[in-house]
């Protein structure tokens, strides 16, 4: 008779989960590829704030170590795109002389659903100490309109 094993089960039914949401298309990213941490758990990198008020959207995302010159930013219809590099050190440190590395690096690619339609020709991000901070005004037909009551 065969061992019951409850965890291989549910193993085996997340799998199948996995592969049918991939043969659809219907993921915008597939997470367990996505992952920024080999041999870990997946994880979404970099890990992003998203907040807006009347005129735009704003987007914290917590990148330390990023190469600046590698972050690449690009707005298509209601979804933001974040492609970059963390590289491992500076200068010419050879693996074989880690005692521990325990900081992830890699290239990252995160897409980002935005709440509203934004003007894609007026997104301004800047990069200082780690943090990404991406302002998107929203566009026109996106912004409440205040609309008159008239009384007779």
């Amino acid at each position: 008779m065969a061992e019951l094993n409850p965890w291989q089960t549910l193993e085996t039914f997340r799998r199948e989960l996995d592969r049918v949401f991939d043969e659809t298309g219907t993921r915008n990213e597939p997470f367990f590829r996505t992952a920024f941490l080999p041999g870990r758990a997946a994880r979404r990198y970099p890990l992003t704030n998203l907040y807006e008020d009347k005129d735009a959207v704003y987007l914290e995302a917590l990148a330390p170590g990023v190469d600046p010159s590698t972050l690449s930013l690009s707005v298509v219809g209601n979804t933001l795109s974040i492609t970059g590099e963390k590289r491992r050190v500076a200068g010419d440190v050879k693996p074989e002389a880690f005692h521990r590395s325990e900081r992830a690096t890699g290239k990252f690619v995160r897409h980002l659903q935005l709440p509203v339609e934004v003007d894609e020709n007026k997104v301004h991000a800047d990069y200082k100490d780690g943090l990404l901070i991406v302002t998107l005004p929203k566009a026109e037909k996106a912004k409440p309109k205040q609309i008159a009551v008239q009384v007779g």
